[in-house]
């Protein structure tokens, strides 16, 4: 199996997220690991050499260097490829002004729930440090998006920017909605805690359905909404539209342009 499997990278702003694949497609093995330099590094010795490595970084220069040296250190010398947005890539079609400035976890996502999702208009929520959303057209054209801070950023401003609200992280805010709102059919908060944490659930499950409800309309067609990331979970809970998990599209987009670009040095 050496030298035939790939290795797959997703830095995001919130942590790294990564797999290994066979050629056949098969998973190897999946992980995350943190930002932080002092953070414990993947464990990767049981893995096989891969061929090569293929990386959506949207965390910067520093979360690159790290990267290289994390994979330098187990497989040094690896070729690797640092993922950027096209203009046109694997069935899909980038709108975008200037292509090269869509985002590549984005931009991989797309490419990830076009093949997950044939033949169907998308609407795809990725709830991370930003909300992101993303229009995807059945043939595969990619029309356009949205940005918003995530439910997590949208706390954390609330905290830092007023006298008397608290911050609240993810964890903390998912223990006040387990507390308060899981026994009461009412949205409504009786503590500061809990009207910050539903408040900005509400947020963000308003935008996704208005989104939604538009695109619906504008396309006159079926629309299925793609949830992801790390509050997808809280979110759906809030939602009142039919939607679909998965939490992979980054990463199986990053294989797919793998395979891709391999089948074109071999034509």
């Amino acid at each position: 199996m050496s030298g035939t499997a790939r290795l797959l990278v997703d830095a995001g702003n919130s942590r790294i997220k990564w797999s290994m694949i066979a050629e056949d497609g098969a998973a190897l093995g999946s992980g995350a690991f943190e930002h932080a330099a002092q953070a414990l590094a993947p464990d990767w010795q049981g893995l096989p050499q891969p061929l090569d490595a293929w990386i959506s970084n949207v965390a910067g220069d520093a979360a690159g260097q790290r990267i290289d040296a994390i994979i330098d250190a187990r497989w040094p010398g690896l070729p690797r490829t640092t993922v950027r947005a096209q203009a046109r890539q694997c069935g899909v079609t980038n709108c975008y002004a200037e292509p090269s400035a869509l985002g590549s976890d984005r931009w991989c996502g797309l490419i990830g729930a076009h093949a997950a999702f044939p033949g169907e208009n998308l609407l795809i929520a990725t709830f991370g440090t930003a909300t992101t959303l993303e229009a995807l057209r059945a043939d595969g054209t990619f029309t356009g998006g949205l940005i918003a801070p995530g439910w997590s950023l949208m706390m954390h401003s609330l905290g830092t920017h007023t006298a008397q609200l608290p911050t609240l992280d993810a964890a903390a805010a998912r223990r006040e909605l387990d507390n308060g709102l899981g026994r009461s059919r009412s949205v409504f908060a009786n503590d500061t805690r809990g009207a910050v944490s539903a408040g900005c659930l509400l947020a963000q499950a308003g935008l996704i359905e208005r989104a939604w409800e538009d695109l619906h309309a504008d396309w006159r067609s079926d629309v299925r909404l793609v949830l992801g990331g790390g509050a997808a979970s809280e979110i759906a809970g809030a939602l009142s539209v039919p939607h679909t998990r998965h939490d992979s599209l980054v990463l199986a987009g990053l294989a797919l342009i793998a395979r891709d670009a391999a089948e074109r040095n071999l034509s």
